[in-house]
């Protein structure tokens, strides 16, 4: 009986002094992560030249993207920078340069799930090249005007604009601000004379399709719009038409919903076929983007009860994730991100586009709902 209540004293011993431990190594490290920030606020610029024996115009050059500097003067100053825990102050240094390597990505429409993926292009690149984004939410409490102003006052190297909200007249608006160097709009495509834009090749990608949706023999047709507005949705819609009018092709229906939701899609195609006798359903709906074709599919499967695509095909575009998986096998046409990005990285480069409107070609992703 006496040997367990040792044993068992010895165990809550142990138990205490290990939990003493822990604590002690966590205040070490808090300690030692506060040595080091101390450290880093404390060096300057001139300490890291003394230690590596080169001038502070050297250090400088060091630490400024493209600048010239040997590979030998380069590692001196890094490993000197890294034993005195020293960064460069990016204030001071956007002072000096007018340039503060923030790059604000105004975007709307968080519900997309395209935009995740284009969110996570943009910033790895950004992020590669040394820049920051500053990423400024436009939604139903915020909006473009707001978040151009937002931008502005932290005097951003350039402002990359994902929303659709973005007029001709508040971009004219937004140019004439001072502090606003330089516009690109991004994913879309935009005529105002003094931006550049950088977007898919809509009408291409829309030729494409409707030359896919021949060869299946596809004849009625419908066209399942965004907002009216809005120049991707015009672009994409005006294309449709005129395309299948060249073929000699019947017109398409064409209906639209207010904002790009996939409920809200599901209802308007569930209303759209109402309306309808089953002989005159179109043998495929071609939606304005991914998330309008799962709410069409959803409508056309489950409140209707009818066989994508054996009573009508859908089409989506953006081929996002859920394009791929079972439950949909959405036929959508790509976006090419990662070239979109490129040509946006060399406007950030101040590389000359040789064209205000860059249209990017993507690819048709065919898969068994159209």
């Amino acid at each position: 009986m006496g040997d367990k209540r040792v044993n068992q004293t010895d165990r809550k011993n142990a138990l205490e002094s290990d939990v003493k431990d822990e604590k002690q190594s966590k205040a070490v490290s808090v300690d030692t992560a506060a040595n080091v920030m101390q450290a880093a606020r404390n060096a300057t610029a001139q300490d890291v030249a003394n230690l590596a024996g080169v001038s502070r115009w050297t250090v400088a050059r060091a630490f400024k993207r493209d600048a010239s500097i040997s590979q030998k003067n380069l590692e001196k100053v890094l490993n000197a920078a890294k034993d005195l825990g020293y960064a460069p102050d990016l204030l001071a240094s956007s002072l000096a340069t007018n340039k503060t390597n923030l790059v604000a990505l105004l975007i709307d429409d968080f519900d997309n799930p395209y935009k995740l993926p284009l969110l996570k292009h943009l910033t790895d690149a950004l992020q590669q090249k040394g820049l920051a984004a500053l990423v400024i939410n436009i939604g139903e409490f915020h909006s473009p005007t707001d978040a151009l102003l937002n931008a502005s006052q932290r005097r951003v190297d350039a402002a990359i604009l994902m929303g659709t909200g973005f007029s001709d007249e508040l971009l004219s608006t937004a140019l004439g601000a001072q502090r606003m160097k330089k516009m690109i709009v991004f994913a879309r495509e935009s005529s105002h004379e003094r931006t550049i834009s950088i977007s898919c090749d809509n009408a291409r990608a829309i030729r494409e399709i409707v030359e896919h949706a021949l060869e299946r023999g596809f004849e009625k047709t419908a066209f399942l719009a965004g907002p009216i507005t809005h120049s991707t949705s015009l672009l994409r819609k005006r294309t449709f038409v005129r395309e299948l009018k060249r073929l000699g092709k019947p017109e398409p229906d064409i209906f639209s919903i207010p904002t790009y939701n996939r409920e809200l899609a599901r209802d308007a195609v569930h209303s759209y076929l109402d309306g309808l006798e089953a002989d005159h359903y179109p043998d495929l709906m071609l939606c304005e983007n991914d998330v309008m074709a799962l709410g069409a599919i959803d409508a056309i499967r489950y409140d209707r009860g009818l066989s994508v695509p054996d009573d009508i095909a859908v089409i989506g575009f953006d081929n996002i994730d859920l394009c791929a998986t079972p439950a949909y096998d959405l036929t959508s046409y790509h976006q090419p991100l990662e070239e979109m990005v490129h040509h946006l990285l060399n406007l950030l480069d101040d590389i000359p586009p040789g064209e205000d409107v860059i249209r990017v070609p993507g690819k048709l992703v065919v898969r068994t709902s159209g």
